[in-house]
Order: C-alpha cells, then structure tokens, then sequence
C-alpha cells in the first residue's frame, strides 16, 4: 500500500470523528500513542507484537492529524527525505555527529 492510500483511508473512515476532536486533541492522542510505544521499548525484553501495534497506531495518528492540517503526508516524506540524506545529499548518510 502506498503512504498516500493509507492516508486516503484513514480519512474516509476517521475524518468525521478526527474533525469533530480538533487538531489539538488528535495531538494529545498521537503523543499518548508514542507514550505506549516507548513503555513497551523501555522494557529489557521488547514484546515486538505490541511495539508492532504500537508504531501502527502511530502512524495512524500521524496521518489523521496530517489529514487535520490538510498535509500530504507522501509528498512531505519525500520533500523532506528525497532517496538520500537531506544534509549531507549522500546513500548513506555520511553526516558527522
């Protein structure tokens, strides 16, 4: 599936309801979802199929706010990460920390 028609789909099913919560509290819930995501990290034994649903979860969120702030979420992927690194320009990065 391609980010555009996952992005497509979780408009047409959750626009309605993301619309009537307001970009400030899809927020709050995209930022309670990292939250899960790095308890289930913290652990010394990753339990990888909840990190699975986890790291799903938040990038459904992302994508019903990105849908909020009428954001392409494909399009600013590739602006921001254009098949190489956006800083140094090379595959692979070769920036220096």
């Amino acid at each position: 599936m391609k980010i555009s028609d996952f992005q497509k789909m979780i408009k047409e099913i959750y626009f309605n309801r993301d619309s009537k919560r307001g970009k400030k509290s899809t927020f709050i819930w995209l930022v309670e979802e990292i939250g899960e995501l790095a308890r289930i990290i913290k652990d010394q034994k990753i339990n990888k199929e909840k990190a699975s649903e986890e790291i799903a979860d938040v990038i459904a969120w992302a994508n019903s706010l990105a849908n909020l702030l009428d954001i392409d979420v494909e399009k600013a992927l590739f602006d921001k990460y254009p098949n190489k690194c956006s800083k140094c320009n090379s595959i692979p990065c070769r920036c220096v920390k």
